[in-house]
């Protein structure tokens, strides 16, 4: 197998976590995949995904999958160890619930990054703000949630770690922690996992 991937993409990130969770450091290879990279690099990734994003994990004899929750429990499917995914009931559904939970963050952070980058004078205030907001209401929401019970390790703690995590890579002005010990010791928690940590964000 042979996963399209940027070693800055939250979403990428997620993927390798679970590479290394289940096992699976031998069959997968990383490949570089930039969406918006040049144009022979752009052409590889929409002939991956017609989507033309990343990340995209290509199997042999079989269609490539996309995007990083399919990927992912994919992955959990075929690997060794404990599932990441819960088979069933509410375990189940919270698992998912925090996965797209973390997903939305990152999507929220990724989109500041991006307003970002294009000239000051068409940036958007308003959407600014609002993704700001998702990001810090998230927050919120799990300081409430953590201090009712704690997070197992799954596709929802782990999707959530990478999304802080690119937060705190991108826009470490957005102070997520403050007010907010429960959901910083469980990040701190599951980010010193030995998969979290060989796949952090380069410097």
């Amino acid at each position: 197998m042979r996963l399209l991937q940027s070693p800055t993409s939250p979403y990428a990130r997620k993927v390798r976590v679970v590479i290394i969770e289940k096992g699976l450091v031998d069959q997968v290879e990383l490949a570089p995949g930039v969406p918006m990279g040049t144009d022979a690099e752009a052409a590889a990734v929409r002939a991956a995904n017609p989507l033309g994003k990343i990340p995209a994990l290509v199997r042999q004899g079989a269609a490539t999958l996309y995007d990083s929750p399919v990927i992912c429990e994919y992955l959990d499917s075929v690997g060794s160890g404990p599932s990441l995914f819960p088979e069933s009931g509410e375990a189940r559904w919270n698992a998912l619930r925090l996965q797209a939970l973390g997903d939305g963050v990152a999507d929220a952070a990724f989109n500041i990054v991006m307003e970002g980058r294009r000239p000051a004078d068409t940036r958007s205030d308003e959407w600014l703000g609002r993704w700001n907001s998702a990001i810090l209401g998230a927050a919120d929401a799990l300081e409430i949630e953590l201090g009712e019970r704690a997070f197992g390790l799954d596709i929802g703690a782990l999707t959530l770690a990478c999304a802080f995590g690119y937060v705190d890579f991108r826009l470490p002005r957005i102070d997520w922690r403050a007010g907010r010990p429960a959901l910083s010791a469980a990040f701190e928690r599951v980010s010193a996992r030995d998969s979290l940590k060989a796949t952090a964000p380069p410097v």
